[in-house]
């Protein structure tokens, strides 16, 4: 058999009915795998990743997060962590944040982390499943998998390489969300994995002055886009300037954020 090139739109193997899932490292075992994915860029993704990572934790739950989102990595800087990886003959260490959540990113590998990854989809993706079969994860009861947006190379790995349980889909208020909602609830139900529900980001903004709440991208509409999907929403969540600067300053974990706390509360139901 020729070796996958992850271009499923000119290859006639029937993937789904072949189990294409790799082996993790010997010296780990991850109990749950949640993937986050966006069928566009700019929702929030990674900070919804990072601070449900965060809330998990505080539930007391070895937590992991796999940045997936190799050519954009952001969730080392989501924690303030910057120093590189090590590792030994047995595999990569992952980086541990001060609350004990396992990171790796290939930014952790980088020489400076502002250095563009250059490199074609299958070697993007080929990276994905190195970070799952190398890296000593050790006892894992929920690993976050930070994916890229859209459907491309990378999702298509994640689904068949790694034992993903649930998918959660991020998104925003915006034109044609529904379109791009189903794009990757679809590709999640074409590969078999179970769609948790979705989370709107930016739902509204609550003014300082007057405590209204403004939809600043438009009302939302994804109570009947979930409907549609016959999906569940998981969260609605608002644009908030601490938020974000938590992120950016490597402090999301000493942000409370009860949308995430019931959330993670929520998917250990």
């Amino acid at each position: 058999m020729a070796e996958c090139t992850h271009d499923c739109s000119s290859c006639s193997a029937d993937c789904s009915s072949r189990d294409l899932r790799v082996p993790a490292n010997a010296m780990s075992s991850v109990k749950q795998v949640i993937a986050v994915v966006s069928g566009k860029g700019g929702v929030g993704k990674s900070t919804v990743t990072a601070s449900l990572a965060a809330a998990m934790a505080r539930r007391g739950r070895k937590v992991a997060v796999l940045d997936a989102d190799i050519t954009g990595p952001s969730i080392p800087t989501a924690f303030g962590v910057h120093q590189r990886a090590t590792g030994s003959d047995a595999g990569i260490d992952p980086a541990v944040t001060k609350g004990g959540i396992e990171l790796m990113s290939l930014n952790l590998l980088s020489a400076n982390e502002t250095d563009p990854v250059i490199w074609r989809g299958p070697v993007i993706a080929g990276v994905v499943t190195q970070f799952w079969q190398e890296v000593i994860w050790g006892d894992v009861d929920y690993m976050f998998v930070d994916m890229p947006p859209g459907t491309g190379d990378v999702p298509l790995t994640v689904f068949q390489s790694l034992p993903v349980d649930g998918v959660i889909v991020v998104t925003s208020p915006q034109d044609l969300v529904s379109m791009i909602v189903a794009k990757a609830v679809n590709m999640a139900k074409m590969m078999d994995i179970p769609v948790l529900g979705l989370v709107e980001n930016y739902s509204w903004f609550q003014c300082p002055g007057c405590g209204r709440q403004h939809a600043i991208f438009g009302e939302s509409h994804i109570e009947k886009v979930a409907a549609g999907l016959e999906l569940p929403v998981l969260a609605k969540l608002p644009i908030d300037p601490a938020w974000a600067a938590a992120f950016d300053a490597g402090q999301i974990e000493e942000f409370p954020s009860p949308a995430m706390d019931q959330l993670a509360a929520r998917l250990e139901g």
